[in-house]
């Protein structure tokens, strides 16, 4: 069955993890651009702020606070978005927890914690956004990561769980085409993106923890993600930093290892900057949120070519060939020019003679 996607003045969006960072920065993205969205997430202040703003910019938003990793929290999202706006159009699963630590130094139930909200809630809204979309069609959009194809020192169980998103993802994306389901199932993968993630990250370093360069503007990520609510993609990555670590990096893994290894060096993950007060080690509970940038201000990139010639193949190949054929044609003039001028030369030394 074909896919067919609205356009995003037309959508209902749902999307998990909504309270700051790549959430917040989509849902306030969406709704500028004419899209009814559905936030969800566990802090229930943030997300009344949020649906506020959108609102006095004349949006529509609604919001629910739930923790995804709970049973039954996904039915109850559902339930909330086709009671308020009648429907479900794109589904975004972004929520996710993280920490900062050698892995052997990360209990079980700090582990599962990241699992239980990263994955197995990213799974259980996946399942009940699926069974809802393929009976009227639209997209699925899970956020992953680059760092599924490349672990990074102090990261390990985030690394892990992105992992176990990109194959669920993956599965899932194959068994409802076998099932000729009309649902656009798109896995984004970031790189480095400066959000409150290191804030929120549970650390057990002996500074304040950062991400390592090359950064990303949030905003980047949320253009892709609105993107694939409008065209069916199978992944998009986000920052050209990520395509060495999903391209070259499996090609080379032990010259990965070593530059992994430097590049998430305790040194250069972090800081000596502190989390803005209140917002320090989400794992378990909500702490302050709001806010689409973390409080670095760091040198974030605003551009990704990479990402455009991935939603833009057929443009980008043009504009290559077109500059393929322009260097082939000033060298061929070059080459005229030498070969007259050499010809020239030669009649002039014959004349002499």
């Amino acid at each position: 069955m074909t896919v067919s996607l609205k356009p995003l003045s037309e959508q209902v969006m749902v999307i998990v993890g909504a309270s700051s960072g790549i959430g917040l920065a989509t849902a306030r993205r969406a709704a500028a651009a004419g899209a009814k969205v559905v936030l969800a997430a566990r802090n229930s202040e943030a997300l009344d702020e949020a649906v506020v703003a959108i609102r006095n910019k004349g949006g529509e938003a609604t919001a629910l606070d739930v923790d995804i990793a709970e049973e039954g929290s996904a039915e109850k999202l559902l339930a909330h978005a086709v009671e308020t706006f009648g429907r479900v159009d794109t589904w975004v699963n972004d929520a996710a927890v993280a920490l900062y630590a050698r892995v052997e130094e990360v209990s079980l139930e700090e582990h599962r914690r990241v699992f239980d909200v990263g994955y197995f809630g990213l799974v259980q809204a996946s399942l009940v956004a699926a069974r809802h979309l393929r009976e009227r069609g639209g997209a699925l959009i899970n956020i992953g990561s680059v760092l599924s194809n490349r672990a990074i020192p102090l990261q390990g169980p985030y690394c892990a769980m992105k992992a176990a998103v990109m194959q669920f993802t993956d599965t899932l994306r194959m068994e409802l085409e076998q099932a000729d389901a009309p649902v656009s199932v798109t896995l984004i993968k970031p790189a480095g993106i400066d959000t409150m993630y290191p804030e929120h990250a549970r650390n057990k370093l002996d500074k304040p923890a950062r991400l390592p360069q090359p950064l990303y503007d949030a905003e980047l990520v949320a253009k892709a993600i609105c993107f694939a609510a409008t065209h069916k993609r199978r992944t998009l990555i986000v920052g050209g930093g990520g395509l060495a670590l999903t391209t070259l990096a499996p090609a080379l893994p032990r010259l990965a290892d070593k530059g992994m290894e430097l590049m998430g060096a305790e040194l250069s993950q972090t800081t000596d900057v502190p989390p803005a007060p209140g917002t320090n080690d989400n794992l378990f509970e909500p702490r302050a949120d709001g806010r689409v940038e973390g409080n670095q201000e760091p040198f974030k990139r605003k551009t990704s070519l990479f990402l455009e010639a991935q939603m833009h193949p057929v443009a980008t190949a043009a504009l290559v060939g077109s500059a393929a054929v322009g260097a082939f044609l000033l060298a061929k003039r070059r080459d005229e020019d030498v070969g007259t001028a050499e010809a020239q030369r030669r009649i002039r030394a014959a004349g002499m003679s």
